[in-house]
């Protein structure tokens, strides 16, 4: 038996959860609990495209909101790294 998700001959849905987070999924499979159907059905990818363009950030929506990563650019965490000798 053939692996369904790799199969560009068959419909897809983009499915999404209450994460914000995306799922590529065969058209005529029964949709996961948690689940929503968020685009489709469509060709493979078509639908591939469609989470590539909505989904820009990975985190899931409960990290998003909660407020800005710490660690970013210019932070430097490792003390022993900054070039400052005791």
């Amino acid at each position: 038996m053939s692996n369904p998700f790799d199969d560009d001959s068959r419909e897809f849905l983009a499915l999404r959860n209450d994460e914000e987070q995306y799922s590529l999924w065969p058209s005529g499979l029964a949709v996961p609990d948690g689940w929503q159907v968020a685009y489709g059905p469509a060709q493979r990818r078509e639908v591939i495209d469609h989470i590539d363009r909505s989904w820009t950030d990975m985190r899931p929506k409960s990290l998003r909101d909660a407020g800005p990563v710490s660690g970013g650019a210019g932070s430097n965490p490792d003390p022993a790294s900054s070039g400052s000798r005791a």
